[in-house]
């Protein structure tokens, strides 16, 4: 099973210059539990805004730089090659972003963990895709309100593509 992991605004809007427009603590402990000990699949702006990488993960970066060799992960150059990468030796990798890799993972992807952040950011330069409601099904839904520590309420969403059920 792919899974693609994602907080999103009402309106998609995933971040800005390569950084999330919000902090959740939560959301981020809820992120390192589901992916810990996972493939973990993205784009290489994505690996390059982590100031390392994850630990207790095995990052796979999708690139168009034929040369682009940093160290902590495995470079590949298409979705498809990653996501055979990742199965050769995890069972659950997931889909981590950013925007154009979320779009090119989502026909490959067998479940969704979004966190849907309820608020809308007009400065945002990255969208997540829309998810087709012919296409998927809403399975889990958990709401948490804004507090002290997360600036807005936000809900929990696991979706999982209809054809599998």
């Amino acid at each position: 099973m792919i899974t693609i992991i994602a907080a999103a605004a009402e309106n998609n809007a995933l971040g800005k210059d390569n950084d999330l427009v919000w902090h959740l603590p939560d959301d981020f402990k809820r992120f390192k539990a589901l992916t810990t000990g996972h493939h973990i699949i993205m784009g290489r702006k994505t690996f390059e805004s982590f100031p390392k990488p994850l630990p207790h993960r095995t990052h796979i970066v999708i690139t168009r730089q034929k040369d682009y060799r940093p160290g902590g992960c495995t470079v590949v150059h298409s979705m498809e090659d990653a996501i055979a990468l990742a199965r050769k030796a995890d069972q659950q990798p997931f889909i981590i972003g950013g925007g154009e890799i979320y779009r090119l993972g989502l026909p490959h992807t067998d479940k969704i963990e979004l966190t849907r952040v309820h608020a809308s950011f007009g400065e945002a330069d990255t969208f997540f895709p829309e998810i087709d409601p012919a296409e998927w099904e809403l399975t889990r839904s958990e709401h948490h309100p804004q507090d002290d520590r997360h600036p807005y309420s936000f809900t929990y969403l696991t979706y999982r593509r209809k054809e599998l059920q």
